[in-house]
């Protein structure tokens, strides 16, 4: 029997604005397989209410749920939801995996004291997430400690958590072998990819197309026999939904190329 290596799906908070409702439309019209759901403004933190409606919901329209985005930063407390809380959405959502972050700190500014606080946070959080059976998930992400290959490498090997681990995206403005070295380093650790096609910042985005080369060498890297990935569209150009359909067909073409035998 044959299994892809991707799942494909979108990251909701790219469409904000958009109610959880459109965005189930919108990933069936897409074609795509599921949702990685926010938990800022579609799946708030705590509103399990709304968290099991939204899941439900979600596998009714034959989808699944990837995961849940949380907002929780790790060792931090202004601004930071209860991470018990984010736990209680994550079950009711029936998400697999709680997308937390590494502090709010670069690796470069923090000190051995703040590495060492944002590590317990995470030891801890991943005990209650391993009681109900969840993985949690570092966002790979400027101005935390998972800013760079080995900061973020460091912390997963320090832990040791049998279900930490971390997402992964391409550095903006990075080259092509600068993305793939570092890609290269964090690879035994990484779970699901948040797939985009950006320049240098926030408001520099292309199709997905156009990223052709560079994503491609990417996914044929990711592709682990005998592991299935999620693979999430991020922010589009334009925060159009008619170009999200555009790249949801080009990232399907290309992980429709990519399956391994599955026992």
């Amino acid at each position: 029997m044959s299994a892809p290596y991707f799942r494909t799906g979108l990251v909701s908070i790219t469409f904000r604005k958009h109610s959880p409702e459109e965005l189930i439309d919108l990933v069936v019209k897409a074609g795509q397989d599921g949702i990685e759901w926010g938990g800022d403004v579609h799946v708030p933190h705590g509103d399990t209410a709304r968290a099991g409606e939204v899941g439900e919901r979600t596998r009714d329209a034959g989808l699944s749920v990837a995961a849940y985005g949380s907002y929780y930063r790790a060792a931090e407390t202004a601004d930071n939801p209860e991470f018990e809380a984010v736990l209680d959405s994550a079950l009711a959502l029936g998400a697999p995996t709680i997308r937390v972050w590494a502090g709010k700190r670069a690796s470069a500014d923090a000190d051995e004291a703040y590495r060492k606080a944002v590590k317990d946070d995470l030891a801890r959080i991943c005990a209650l997430a391993a009681e109900e059976s969840i993985r949690v998930a570092l966002e790979f992400h400027g101005n935390t400690l998972t800013d760079s290959p080995d900061s973020a490498r460091d912390l997963m090997e320090s832990l040791q958590s049998p279900n930490l681990d971390s997402l992964w995206q391409p550095p903006n403005g990075q080259t092509l072998e600068t993305c793939m070295a570092g890609l290269e380093d964090m690879l035994p650790h990484v779970s699901n990819v948040h797939v985009f096609h950006w320049g240098k910042g926030w408001g520099d985005r292309f199709a997905l197309e156009e990223g052709a080369g560079r994503w491609n060498a990417y996914l044929s890297r990711l592709a682990s026999p005998g592991m299935s990935r999620w693979a999430l569209l991020e922010f589009v150009k334009g925060d159009d939904p008619k170009q999200y359909l555009r790249d949801a067909e080009t990232l399907k073409a290309w992980v429709d190329t990519l399956s391994t035998p599955m026992g």
